[in-house]
């Protein structure tokens, strides 16, 4: 994906943040005015839609809020009604469940352990362990969700709830360059498109 077509690249979510489609900006992110052209998903079911949020691929966009005007072939014309910051994208999440890997960092236990994800986001991971964790402690984790396997350094945060035998641990991804964050951009935005597209 070309760096220019990336840096106008958005997700489009309905008011719920549901996935409907990814589509460029063409016009200026500050503008009042917003025109976006549909790349995938659909422009019908993009229309059907008052309200549209708009999130970025690239590292220094922000999110944006739009009131759909018109749309006009696979062209959408919106009015901006707010920005809604650079951490939407971060916390977008898929549910998805999988069977992957995580590996210490520290020398308090050794080998690999079995995990199943939980969500994965932008910023961060979930997953089942039998494992006792951490908080705090440092882990590789492999990310099941990319064309070619990832490995990426993730901090563990806290347990959540969960009704399970396993724990349910909540992980913060540390360290990433640039190209395993826009790895990760990119797969997340194709996991939430096929997984609207097989609704």
């Amino acid at each position: 994906m070309s760096q220019e077509l990336e840096k106008n690249l958005y997700l489009l979510l309905d008011s719920g943040d549901k996935p409907l489609a990814r589509g460029v900006l063409e016009s200026v992110p500050g503008a009042v005015n917003l025109q976006v052209r549909v790349l995938e998903g659909g422009i019908s079911a993009v229309m059907e839609h008052e309200d549209l949020r708009l999130v970025p691929m690239a590292d220094d966009q922000e999110a944006l809020l739009g009131r759909i005007l018109r749309g006009e072939g696979d062209q959408i014309f919106l009015k901006k009604l707010q920005q809604l910051g650079i951490e939407m994208r971060q916390n977008l999440r898929i549910s998805i469940h999988a069977q992957s890997f995580i590996y210490p960092l520290t020398k308090s236990w050794r080998g690999r352990q079995e995990i199943e994800t939980n969500d994965i986001s932008c910023g961060g991971i979930s997953f089942f362990c039998g494992k006792e964790l951490r908080d705090g402690e440092a882990v590789e984790v492999v990310i099941p969700i990319t064309p070619q396997p990832m490995v990426l350094r993730c901090k563990i945060l806290r347990r959540r709830p969960s009704n399970r035998e396993e724990i349910l641990y909540a992980a913060k991804f540390e360290g990433l360059c640039n190209d395993e964050e826009e790895r990760m951009r990119e797969a997340v935005f194709s996991v939430q498109l096929r997984s609207r597209a097989s609704r």
